[in-house]
């Protein structure tokens, strides 16, 4: 017989053994949780503007210093042969988000208000990482243009389409460049505290509204400018285009390293409990170079260096919220640049003036506009501590390559028309002794080829007079054939195109193959 107290004691011992198999599903469910999460690591793309090779005290800079971005060198993978898809802004960042390179769209650099350059249900990264359970934001620089091209940009309406069709959950954005007018924020949809009574209109064919202008007012403008980023100005700084109304949404350059800092770590606060991509495009150390009272002076270099000084605290800034929420570990970082440095690129500033020793190319030559291999070849670091250890790799790497190495690490398939430039390096990525590419395409004005440590530029008769006359920077155009030996000769100063025949042959036909890919 079962008396009460032996019943009682039944129940007391069913109820420890309900609790424990619960607490034990518990456990495995979390550990469950834990693995799937480690398995889909967060992911945050530093994309910094115009940073060259040498621009960073990691890569050798000793005029200025980094120490945010070197203790991501220090603690991850620092590649000395890494390279932007192009040597300008728009066509990189298309061929980053695409794995797909520009000139297949006939990408050029984008006025102000031109339409969106990446088609709405287009293969992206985000719309990849979107299958994956990925949420996605863009903060930053975008000039990638906006809307569909059908009807002339309504500034005052929802504008689009934009980042949000083509797989981003979040953005904020200047909309094209900190040089090119509207010069205002975007919130997805909508422009940022605009009122109304004053409505925003843009024009790129000729002057509207009374704004004053730079050409006509130059004793308005804190810095002179030439004449393409002579029209209206806003803040004390001429630009690119045509404004009028929008008073109440005016930026304020100074401001941009707390506004985007801000922004984006709102989105990882608010997504730290579940797989997230961060794209974090930069205006900084694009012209106009307007730091924040609380760089100036930072270096001898002028308002250049000192925003490279506010770079790298906003990237501290962000390494910190991905700490302060307990998610850094589990995060992959790319920090990096769209192209190689230009000092002189519109507004006098005195970045040529106060360069000093400071080399920001380092021994490369060429710069951004440049075929030659500063024109692509830009600081890279992959920090990611759960599964990469400390490390240098002279491995030959492309920022194409991130779209379809990401793929593989979480184990999506790509379609046949998806991403087609773009290979699977995850092994490089993550292992400083892995070796990456046999070759890849630099794109500028002109296209070359790396093939291991061979560089071909092919001839072409394009000019531009601008870039070496205006800018300062050697083009690396040439109605001959270039070819240079980077093991010995990494400046490219002999060109041994006479010399070798059947190499330079061999590597145009490559790529012209190359080119005319259609598919993976």
């Amino acid at each position: 017989m079962i008396t009460i107290k032996t019943f009682s004691k039944l129940k007391i011992c069913a109820a420890i053994a309900g609790l424990t198999v619960l607490a034990a599903c518990q456990t495995a469910t979390q550990t469950a949780k834990v693995d799937e999460r480690d398995n889909k690591p967060n992911i945050v793309i530093f994309y910094v503007d115009d940073l060259g090779y040498g621009d960073l005290s990691s890569y050798g800079a000793t005029q200025v210093s980094t120490p945010n971005v070197d203790a991501l060198a220090a603690n991850g993978i620092r590649f000395t042969d890494a390279h932007s898809s192009a040597a300008t802004c728009t066509p990189s960042r298309y061929s980053l988000l695409t794995g797909e390179h520009a000139f297949r769209k006939n990408a050029k650099v984008l006025k102000g208000d031109a339409k969106m350059l990446i088609e709405p249900g287009s293969y992206t990264l985000p719309s990849m990482l979107r299958k994956a359970g990925y949420t996605s934001a863009v903060v930053g620089k975008w000039h990638l243009g906006l809307g569909d091209g059908k009807n002339p940009l309504d500034w005052n309406a929802e504008v689009k389409p934009g980042p949000l069709e083509i797989g981003f959950d979040y953005s904020y954005l200047l909309p094209a460049t900190g040089d090119r007018v509207p010069a205002v924020y975007l919130e997805n949809y909508r422009v940022e505290n605009l009122d109304k009574s004053d409505p925003l209109y843009v024009s790129y064919e000729g002057k509207i509204g009374d704004r004053p202008v730079g050409r006509e007012n130059p004793e308005l403008t804190r810095q002179l400018a030439d004449n393409q980023h002579n029209d209206t100005i806003i803040n004390g700084i001429s630009r690119i285009g045509y404004m009028q109304g929008g008073h109440s949404a005016e930026w304020k350059d100074e401001d941009f390293y707390t506004k985007f800092t801000d922004k984006a770590n709102q989105f990882i606060a608010k997504n730290a409990d579940k797989p997230f991509f961060l794209f974090f495009p930069f205006h900084d150390i694009h012209v106009p170079r307007l730091p924040n009272e609380k760089f100036q002076g930072a270096t001898d270099m002028g308002p250049r260096g000192d925003a490279i000084v506010q770079m790298d605290w906003i990237t501290g800034q962000i390494v910190k919220q991905l700490e302060k929420q307990g998610v850094l570990d589990n995060t992959i970082i790319v920090f990096t640049s769209d192209n190689g440095p230009v000092l002189d690129d519109g507004y006098a500033d005195q970045a040529i003036e106060k360069l000093g020793k400071h080399q920001p190319a380092s021994i490369y030559r060429g710069g951004k506009y440049s075929a030659y291999e500063a024109g692509t070849r830009v600081p890279t670091i992959l920090h990611y501590p759960n599964k990469v250890k400390p490390g240098v790799s002279n491995a030959l790497m492309s920022q194409i390559d991130i779209y379809a190495s990401i793929a593989a690490l979480l184990g999506i398939k790509l379609n046949s028309d998806e991403a087609i430039d773009s290979e699977n390096h995850l092994a490089a990525w993550f292992d400083s002794n892995e070796t990456g590419r046999t070759s890849l395409i630099e794109e500028a004005y002109t296209l070359a080829l790396r093939q291991g440590n061979w560089k071909y530029i092919a001839p072409t008769n394009t000019k531009t007079p601008w870039v070496e006359n205006d800018k300062g920077i050697e083009s690396g155009l040439n109605p001959q054939p270039q070819l240079f030996d980077l093991t010995t000769d990494p400046s490219e100063q002999v060109n041994l195109a006479t010399e070798k025949p059947t190499l330079v042959a061999q590597m145009a036909k490559q790529l012209e193959q190359m080119t005319q890919r259609t598919s993976r």
